[in-house]
């Protein structure tokens, strides 16, 4: 009888009594991992100080790595690696004081057994709390039981009970009783659009174009055709190397034209001449050919909406999508023709981008599309990162800021908005964005995911408020001045209500004229899902 070697596998070490076991997801950018990583040392120690005060001890699953510079888990077969050498039933905290890769970690979490804690620091510096919400939605999709935690410094009263909890019971429950199911609806004007929309779109079918899937580890943002196919909405699924080959088609006279017409509305564009630092007129040029480019390749396939990763593999190539990006969701923007200059493509109407090629983001705003345009509204749409936030008078204001570009309607208009140079950390090649602040006015917020195996959807209402001109600045200097940034009050949900039920890093909004057609809308939007068997939820204050 022939006997085959067979592997050995290592026994996992046991968890040492009374410890309590650390890891840190990082970026897959080193110079992002480098640049951070002092803001996250201070969170570990801010954090290891209210552990060991609590009687527990901290041990860090995995060492700093001096040439590197950090002590980030910076690729998944890392992360891999670190979990093999940690104890599997022991409680483990994943702390994140910056952007993260959630699949760094997904496979060590899913055999992970004992009790598993995702903590961030409340401040904007760097998006560690965009980071937290990404992994617990990420989780949630997977069905990982997790708990979540934030706090400034982990010394107030908030954040050392809620992790005493924890550390006794393995377990932190948050207060979600702004969240109820939908009601039943009336059969009133919006809601018979809502369902006829929905009827529409199943039976005719939408295509939406994603240039290559997985952007920056969201593992969330990832939605499975048995799941979207059912709703009429099917992936055409294309290469972004395609998107450079069609780019490299576009004469400069035509990216000189987008200029011209930007120009001409009034858009501020901030450049200078050094290549590693600044906005130049180059990496303008190659931005405008991008957005033509996305433009004729989802004509070439009948595209609906149209999503561009960018990171990874762009970033390298050629300078940040954003601006084609925020061109597109707009529906005043430059022409673009078809090659043979026969046709406008998709004239007077944005094709919606759903950036970072989020497809919860994808549902949601070619729905929102199409109810804002029946209702006869301005379906300029976008998703923001759910940034940070303050206190300001007598509101909690979210900090809403989206990392490179918005619909330039949100800001007001071309004369109210102006491009920056990315961000070098990362954005290598620069690129400009499409900024500015979002005008005062009232929005409806929503978040299509994926929760138990199925679709789900938040609904809510907000309102954009206008601060001073020195707190928004303040506000942009704690986080990205080069960014565009919405001041959001959301009706009826607070601060931690909505960090331990949003489940995405992403949100989307769109205006509505005033606050009863954006309950009016609202309404539409919810039974549109609902009648495509989404479960809709309500979030805070919503009048139906």
């Amino acid at each position: 009888m022939t006997r085959y070697p067979l592997p050995v596998l290592a026994e996992p070490p046991a968890a040492a009594p009374g410890t309590v076991y650390t890891v840190a997801s990082g970026d897959l950018r080193p110079r992002a991992n480098v640049t951070c990583w002092p803001t996250q040392q201070q969170l570990e120690a801010d954090l290891a100080a209210a552990v060991n005060a609590l009687g527990w001890k901290v041990e860090r699953g995995h060492a700093v790595d001096p040439d590197k510079g950090h002590g980030f888990i910076d690729s998944q077969r890392a992360g891999i690696e670190v979990f093999k050498r940690l104890p599997v039933d022991a409680p483990l905290i994943v702390v994140e004081a910056v952007w993260q890769y959630s699949h760094h970690v997904l496979a060590g979490l899913r055999s992970h057994r004992g009790p598993i804690l995702i903590v961030a620091n409340w401040s904007g510096e760097f998006p560690g709390l965009v980071g937290l919400l990404n992994l617990t939605a990420s989780l949630t999709k997977a069905g990982v039981r997790h708990s979540a935690l934030w706090s400034r410094d982990f010394t107030d009263d908030w954040a050392v009970n809620g992790l005493r909890t924890w550390l006794e019971t393995g377990e932190l429950r948050h207060d979600t009783g702004h969240v109820r199911d939908l009601p039943a609806l009336p059969d009133d004007a919006e809601v018979e659009l809502g369902r006829a929309l929905a009827v529409q779109l199943a039976r005719e079918k939408a295509v939406i174009g994603v240039f290559d899937e997985g952007c920056m580890g969201m593992y969330n943002a990832i939605f499975d055709d048995e799941l979207i196919n059912p709703l009429g909405i099917y992936k055409e699924r294309l290469s972004q190397s395609a998107l450079v080959a069609e780019m490299a088609r576009v004469p400069d006279e035509e990216a000189h034209a987008v200029r011209r017409w930007l120009d001409e509305a009034g858009m501020t564009f901030h450049t200078g001449t050094d290549e590693a630092t600044e906005l130049t007129d180059a990496q303008l040029t190659s931005q405008f050919k991008m957005y033509i480019a996305a433009l004729r390749i989802a004509d070439d396939f009948g595209l609906d909406a149209v999503g561009i990763q960018y990171q990874q593999g762009l970033k390298d190539t050629v300078p940040a999508s954003d601006l084609a990006e925020g061109l597109l969701n707009n529906v005043q923007r430059p022409p673009v023709r078809s090659r043979d200059g026969s046709r406008e493509l998709y004239a007077g109407a944005p094709l919606p981008h759903f950036n970072e090629v989020d497809e919860g983001v994808a549902v949601d705003s070619l729905v929102t599309n199409r109810i804002w345009t029946a209702m006869g509204l301005d379906p300029a749409t976008t998703l923001h990162d759910i940034r940070w936030g303050e206190t300001y008078g007598d509101d909690f204001v979210w900090v809403f800021e989206i990392s490179g570009s918005v619909p330039a309607s949100h800001n007001g208009g071309y004369d109210k908005s102006y491009s920056m140079r990315q961000p070098p950390m990362f954005f290598p090649l620069g690129g400009g964005t499409l900024s500015g602040v979002s005008k005062p006015g009232e929005i409806v917020w929503s978040r299509v995911f994926i929760m138990d195996g199925g679709l789900h959807v938040d609904l809510g209402r907000a309102t954009v408020v206008e601060l001073p001109e020195e707190e928004t600045r303040r506000r942009l200097e704690a986080t990205n001045p080069q960014w565009p940034i919405m001041h959001a009050v959301l009706h009826g949900v607070g601060r931690d209500q909505l960090m331990a039920r949003h489940k995405a890093n992403h949100v989307n909004v769109a205006y509505a004229p005033d606050a009863e057609t954006a309950d009016r809308a609202l309404r539409v939007k919810a039974a549109l899902f609902a009648e495509l068997g989404v479960q809709v939820h309500l979030c805070g204050d919503v009048n139906l």
